[in-house]
């Protein structure tokens, strides 16, 4: 892992995200960093085995660090530790590639809706926070009393609210047949796998569906690229790759076709708040 070089913490927050709280520091340069043991705390997932994965990712492992964090104000548990202690840490803009890597299908059935709220808007919030100097992600008292009017804007933003809950109760009842279904569709996409090992080109995504993904990618990578001032092409590839373990993207199988075009459209809105996906 990147810990080579020495960092210094000039700022640090613990931004409220519904009922958690996540810690974020920002450094010398101006980089926001984010402790991934806090938010596997509150997820309820092994932090042993998410660092484990970063330090197998070729992408994530090469731009993590480790870096004193201050845990004075964390639970009365953590009070009894030292003030900080050294933590493993993500650029703020390679966070999501983190928490998408952790599959809602294969954590246990309580932790799914949490894992998903962080996976939609924890880059968000703390995007937001550090860019507006926010500390929480609370709703506004005032926004709230609007909202809850006659206004024709107020109703129709209630109708649209009430359609997305919709469609997160869909989605879940879709996460938990997909796990029902996942040891037959595993064994199947295992077999598929072999036949496109043994040469058979058909298997693999055709040149119409790699375009498809190149232009997500493209999309994905301009937008994190605005924000970070950074060419992050490489960085979303890394994770596409790493997700579906390929060596480029061309050579995914096809029965993992849909999935993949999935993964990049959650990853575009969960980026952009929820913006249009435009692939």
């Amino acid at each position: 892992m990147s810990d080579k070089k020495q960092l210094t913490v000039v700022e640090q927050r613990e931004i409220g995200f519904y009922d958690d709280q996540v810690i974020a520091v920002k450094v010398e340069d101006g980089t926001v960093y984010v402790p991934i043991r806090p938010i596997c705390d509150q997820l309820g997932i092994s932090l042993t085995g998410q660092a484990r994965k970063l330090r197998n990712d070729p992408v994530l492992s090469s731009i993590s660090v480790t870096m004193s964090v201050n845990l004075s104000s964390q639970t009365s548990e953590d009070s009894r530790r030292p003030n900080s202690t050294n933590m493993l840490c993500l650029p703020l803009d390679y966070i999501n590639g983190w928490i998408f890597g952790i599959n809602v299908n294969r954590v246990k059935e309580e932790i799914r809706p949490k894992l998903m709220q962080y996976q939609r808007d924890v880059y968000h919030v703390l995007y937001e926070a550090f860019g507006r100097n926010a500390v929480t992600a609370a709703p506004d008292p005032v926004i709230d009393t609007l909202l809850a009017g006659d206004d024709p804007t107020a109703i129709a933003y209630r109708q649209a609210m009430a359609i997305a809950n919709m469609a997160r109760e869909q989605l879940m009842i879709k996460a938990r047949l997909e796990s029902a279904e996942s040891q037959l569709l595993n064994h199947e996409d295992r077999i598929q796998i072999l036949e496109a090992d043994r040469g058979d080109d058909s298997r693999y995504i055709t040149n119409a569906q790699a375009v498809q993904i190149a232009q997500a990618v493209k999309q994905i990578a301009l937008e994190m690229s605005r924000r970070s001032g950074r060419n992050e092409f490489g960085g979303v590839y890394g994770e596409l790759h790493r997700r579906f373990e390929i060596p480029d993207y061309r050579s995914l199988p096809a029965p993992h076709f849909v999935e993949a075009i999935d993964f990049l459209r959650q990853w575009w809105q969960a980026l952009t708040d929820g913006k249009t996906v435009p692939f």
